[in-house]
């Protein structure tokens, strides 16, 4: 096995990976919350970590991937108000949509997709702990992390005491015994339709808690990644260690893993911001693959530039590698002297993750296998599969005669080409979802849509 190194946002370096259990890793990595359709911002999480996975059991790595659901939540109660429909309703219908659309991706689901509705009993016991133990109090139906408590509040932000803003608005300040605490159980409201019975009253839970009791549910404590994106390590993060700490005497990850937020204009792309391009919708315009690409092209903790240039730019790369697979010979010879630069691809991603530099020294060996073949010899795939499924990829590989879709996937692939061109993306994602109960994938890329059987 290579070395692995990650960033460690908590010490600020890069750190070896070190297993609880030797080659097995657990990875929490934080999911959406369910209250609109997932955007391009939503995905670049959901794409770094499953890359990771498959990075790793390359090596030789047994990996857990755990991404959960926040499914009780402030803004769900209120997205469902609007929307006039009670709001188990809507995050039930937003999960099955981030179901769909995360699934478009083609890289795999996560081996766990925990949901606070089904994780009630865990968080309710670890809230108890936290009171036993002194460092967390009930007001009013309430209860909150006293902040005071926790000698090491502050290491994952480096933000001072003083500075601290929970952000949970002023309806609690009262019941607090300083406005650095933080909920963990909010007592039930007027106008919230769900809750659930405990000890200190009837309520739900607060949102840093529940990803706290999922992780320690499905990987335990002292496991080795939790990721998320960078807008997370405060509050989230910093609260899932104070509470897990305080009530279990030990860290709950030994690496906290965080990507950069993906950016329209001058801000990142969020709902809250209104600058958001929906996950389904970038995938019917630009492709899977191109996605899929534009994101390895970036290095995971730096930020990147969602434009439609930017997508273009990536599904051209995808072309320049599905070309050079259409010249590969399956019978050919396995080029010689390429895996250095095989070598190099994964050094590159065992460097805290570079797929940036990996992508660079994958199409150093698109270039030199083209070169091979110009001057007439006949190459086989060699180890290109290997870095393609590294990157999702590996479909680039397939499909060179492919298999002829029936009349049915012929049309409604038809339809969705017009779907899309009248820019009616939700008819072609339905259309999409249609052709995949068929047992066909749509590929987009230059030359157009193409059909891959999946069954």
């Amino acid at each position: 096995m290579r070395e692995i190194r990650l960033h460690d946002t908590l010490s600020g370096e890069l750190r070896p990976l070190e297993t609880r259990e030797p080659g097995k890793v657990g990875i929490y990595a934080c999911g959406p919350t369910v209250y609109a359709r997932v955007h391009v911002g939503n995905a670049r999480p959901y794409v770094v970590f499953a890359l990771l996975k498959r990075f790793l059991e390359h090596e030789g790595y047994e990996v857990t991937l755990v991404e959960n659901v926040t499914d009780v939540n402030d803004k769900i109660y209120a997205a469902a108000r609007e929307a006039g429909v009670p709001s188990q309703e809507l995050a039930a219908e937003m999960t099955r949509a981030y179901e769909r659309d995360t699934a478009a991706l083609d890289l795999g689901r996560p081996d766990h997709e925990p949901r606070a509705v089904d994780t009630i009993g865990p968080i309710v016991d670890l809230i108890q702990a936290l009171i036993d133990g002194g460092h967390a109090y009930a007001a009013g139906g309430d209860v909150y992390f006293d902040v005071s408590s926790f000698d090491g509040y502050g290491k994952l932000s480096n933000r001072p005491r003083d500075q601290i803003e929970q952000g949970e608005g002023d309806d609690a300040a009262a019941l607090k015994r300083s406005g650095e605490d933080f909920a963990l159980w909010k007592a039930h409201k007027e106008g919230e339709d769900t809750a659930w019975p405990a000890p200190w009253g009837e309520g739900r839970p607060g949102w840093h808690i529940e990803c706290s009791a999922m992780a320690e549910q499905l990987l335990g404590t002292d496991f080795e990644i939790h990721g998320g994106g960078s807008d997370l390590v405060f509050p989230h993060h910093e609260n899932e260690i104070a509470q897990t700490e305080a009530a279990r005497g030990e860290p709950l990850a030994r690496i906290w893993m965080h990507n950069g937020m993906v950016r329209m204009g001058d801000e990142k792309m969020a709902k809250s911001v209104g600058n958001i391009r929906l996950l389904h919708g970038a995938i019917d315009e630009h492709g899977r693959d191109a996605l899929v690409m534009y994101f390895v092209g970036g290095h995971y903790r730096q930020p990147i530039a969602f434009s439609a240039e930017a997508l273009t730019e990536a599904g051209r790369a995808v072309e320049r590698v599905r070309e050079l697979c259409r010249r590969l010979d399956p019978e050919g010879i396995d080029p010689e002297g390429l895996d250095g630069y095989v070598k190099r691809f994964f050094d590159a991603l065992a460097d805290d993750f570079n797929t940036a530099a990996a992508r660079a020294v994958l199409f150093e060996w698109v270039t030199e296998a083209n070169r091979r073949l110009d001057a007439g010899e006949q190459l086989g795939v060699g180890r290109l599969e290997e870095m393609l499924h590294a990157f999702g990829l590996e479909n680039l590989l397939t499909g060179r005669d492919g298999d002829v879709a029936d009349p049915e996937a012929e049309r409604l692939l038809e339809e969705r080409q017009a779907a899309r061109a009248a820019r009616d993306f939700e008819r072609a994602d339905t259309i999409r979802d249609e052709l995949a109960a068929l047992g066909w994938q749509v590929r987009d890329g230059a030359e157009g849509a193409q059909l891959v059987r999946t069954t």
